[in-house]
């Protein structure tokens, strides 16, 4: 039980090694439970009053996109890959909506595995970028850090083909949040992998509102228009 206890102290430094008494251990458990929750909301919130306008920004942007039939693409590493994966979900496979065409990177273990055997991990997204990508897509790229190097050069060669590029960052922002070849970047204010990936999962989601409020904007826009074309004919 002793090393099983210090394996584990990171996790709850503030229970006893020697805690035996189960009722106090879970009421320790809960106010952190409790504790966490509440500053991962507060962080949230506070992320989302800050980047409002370019969430908005951007998610117009992508609605354009995709009306011309651009495509999403996402990636990361470690748990920022299933966060990607989990955004393009939100994207492709929403439970409301539109659906529009959208990918995770990492999602292929066979294109991963084999770039990074072949060419190098640091490329098994650019490369990716590069076999599929058209000028009218867009890429997302999710990292705690923003020093990602792998992330980086992806970023980079989606700029160059001259997809919109939107980077999640965490702690300052690393070198996604001053690179040029970054057109909008979300840095989440923490030191705490858990919360920044948190605020990540809220940002995406009000990313993914607004190109829907957006798509049906200029669907309702459309018909409008083209109920007064058809009335101007009769």
């Amino acid at each position: 039980m002793t090393d099983l206890n210090q394996n584990t102290d990171f996790l709850y430094p503030f229970i006893e090694g020697t805690e035996h008494d189960p009722d106090s251990l879970l009421l320790d458990l809960a106010s952190s439970a409790r504790g966490k929750a509440e500053v991962s909301a507060r962080l949230q919130q506070a992320s989302l009053e800050e980047y409002e306008d370019g969430l908005r920004a951007a998610g117009a942007e992508m609605a354009d996109r995709f009306a011309r039939g651009g495509r999403l693409y996402t990636f990361g590493n470690g748990g920022s890959s299933t966060d990607a994966a989990t955004l393009a979900s939100l994207f492709c496979r929403p439970a409301r909506g539109r659906a529009v065409p959208a990918w995770s990177l990492a999602a292929d273990e066979a294109v991963v595995t084999a770039l990074g055997n072949d060419v190098g991990f640091e490329l098994i997204f650019s490369r990716q970028v590069i076999a599929h990508s058209r000028p009218v897509d867009i890429a997302i790229a999710l990292s705690t850090s923003g020093n990602s190097d792998d992330l980086i050069r992806a970023l980079a060669e989606a700029k160059r083909r001259g997809l919109l590029t939107i980077g999640f960052a965490g702690h300052e922002g690393g070198a996604m949040s001053t690179s040029d070849d970054v057109d909008y970047c979300f840095t989440v204010h923490s030191q705490s992998i858990h919360r920044i990936q948190e605020s990540h999962a809220r940002l995406g989601y009000r990313l993914w509102s607004v190109v829907q409020e957006e798509t049906h904007r200029r669907t309702a826009a459309l018909m409008a228009a083209g109920r007064s074309t058809a009335g101007g004919n009769r």
